[in-house]
């Protein structure tokens, strides 16, 4: 297969009643017994907590990637105490976190209650977008801005630590972070400046969603196992490194079980966050059970090409064997002998009223999936990295509903897709061996199992972020929705 034509990556570095009823409350508590020795005051905060700061995004699909990299994260309590959530340099990627979370770091919290927060950021961010040009090639665009800017933490409204353990979702707002996010990113020349909302999460037991503790499809690569507390850790390919816990209950996909766990495997793990902070696996599948000079590449697909089995995927995350060299943030691999696999995540795929299937018939561009290969060098053609599976991964988009409809027992949605968004962008593209009857408008099937966790109501005209696994059913696009949050303005 030639070199995508006109293929680049472009990386530019740029230039008084509520008074009166508190008085009457404070006057009928003295009458009523002063000195009682009635404690009003509520729980006395003297202890510590383990807080779990979770990252997560708000987005629509008009970036592709947006890293930053934190020098720390301080919270300031109602008496003005600071406290450095962290202060060794942590990075992330945001943009494979819209609407969902994972874990960065655990950390022991005074007791207190906080009423703001901020962070300081170690290096200008970077923001990635994909667009097609007029001649029909593509055009990764990398934008960084000459300066690291101030990034801005609101705190909506004060909040208590307290108890043995809870989260922190620190959550990037992009539409407020980057202005405008228009691609080319580099002709358009952005303002960056980190945005996001901090808000507390009350751990349920067992937890249901992102909101309660539960974390779902946290991927990375096993860097150790304890055979004797029945625990192992991973790295993720954007930094953060999780402690697991398995148990009897622990499901596993790809593998026997825990004692079959080795250092170096790929795994895709839900977990439920404990009281410790660390994470209790509920399933943890492996996509390739050979660790030898193994690398992982996740992102959307961006061509799947007819001249051959050969295809081209922006690589959001990559890790493992390959990424000590050095590398761009667009991969070709070949799948001629590619093993097709589907997250284990869901577990209604027998119930969709259409059949749900990965291959190289169905594989097309702007789908989320997950590579693994073996080779020990890179090359960009003619020879390819022969990728040894593919898995189709759980992706947001964000979209209007314009219809709604049910078959069996799903609710469905017709979601229309922005302009702007990858999967009409590339659909136009030529030489691709899948095509689309209507890139532009996908079919969401909402079940029991969905998190509902938007607060408009979903209705015709509305906008929301849907995460699921999105098919090709014949040249239709259809999600199977685990998640639905309200959408971002497109």
């Amino acid at each position: 297969m030639p070199r995508h034509p006109l293929l680049h990556k472009v990386s530019r570095f740029l230039l008084p009643a509520a008074v009166a009823l508190a008085a009457a409350i404070a006057l009928a508590a003295a009458i009523a017994g002063c000195g009682s020795g009635t404690n009003m005051t509520g729980p006395v905060l003297r202890g510590n907590t383990n807080v779990v700061v979770l990252l997560s995004s708000t987005a629509n699909d008009q970036l592709s990637q947006f890293n930053v990299s934190f020098n720390n994260l301080t919270l300031t309590s109602q008496s003005g105490k600071v406290v450095n959530l962290f202060t060794t340099p942590q990075k992330a990627e945001f943009m494979h976190l819209n609407g969902i979370a994972e874990p960065l770091i655990t950390v022991s919290v005074p007791e207190d209650v906080y009423t703001a927060a901020s962070a300081t950021i170690q290096s200008p961010p970077q923001v990635s977008c994909v667009t097609l040009l007029q001649t029909g090639g593509l055009e990764i665009d990398e934008f960084q801005s000459g300066s690291t800017p101030a990034a801005t933490v609101s705190v909506p409204s004060p909040f208590t630590v307290t108890g043995t353990a809870m989260g922190l979702l620190l959550n990037l707002q992009v539409a407020q972070s980057v202005t405008p996010a228009t691609c080319p990113l580099y002709s358009n020349n952005p303002s960056i400046t980190p945005t996001f909302a901090l808000t507390p999460v009350t751990l349920a037991s067992p937890p249901t969603n992102v909101q309660n503790g539960k974390m779902a499809s946290l991927v990375g690569l096993i860097s150790s196992i304890n055979a004797t507390t029945n625990s192992f850790t991973v790295t993720a390919a954007d930094g953060p490194t999780w402690s697991v816990q398995s148990s009897n209950s622990t499901t596993y996909q790809g593998v026997a079980g825990f004692s079959t766990l080795v250092d170096g495997l790929p795994v895709d793990l839900d977990a439920s966050i404990q009281q410790g902070g660390s994470l209790l696996a509920s399933r943890v599948a492996v996509q390739d059970a050979n660790p030898t000079n193994l690398s992982t590449v996740s992102g959307p697909l961006l061509i799947v090409a007819s001249s051959e089995p050969a295809l081209f995927t922006f690589a959001r995350e990559k890790q493992g064997f390959l990424f000590g060299q050095s590398s761009s943030g667009a991969f070709y691999l070949s799948f001629g002998n590619a093993v097709y696999q589907i997250s284990g995540q869901f577990t209604n795929l027998q119930s969709l009223p259409f059949a749900p299937m990965l291959n190289a018939g169905t594989i097309f561009a702007g789908q989320n999936v997950s590579f693994t290969a073996h080779t020990v060098t890179y090359a960009a053609g003619p020879t390819y990295v022969p990728a040894t599976t593919i898995t189709l991964m759980p992706q947001t988009i964000n979209g209007t509903v314009t219809a709604v409809g049910s078959e069996g027992s799903f609710t469905i949605y017709t979601v229309s897709l922005a302009a702007y968004d990858l999967i009409p962008v590339l659909a136009v593209q030529p030489g691709q061996t899948t095509a689309t009857t209507n890139p532009s408008s996908v079919v969401v099937y909402v079940d029991s199992n969905t998190q509902q966790l938007n607060a408009k109501q979903l209705a015709v005209g509305n906008v929301f972020r849907f995460n699921g696994l999105l098919f090709n059913d014949n040249g239709t696009l259809r999600l199977d929705c685990a998640q639905v949050n309200d959408g971002v303005s497109e």
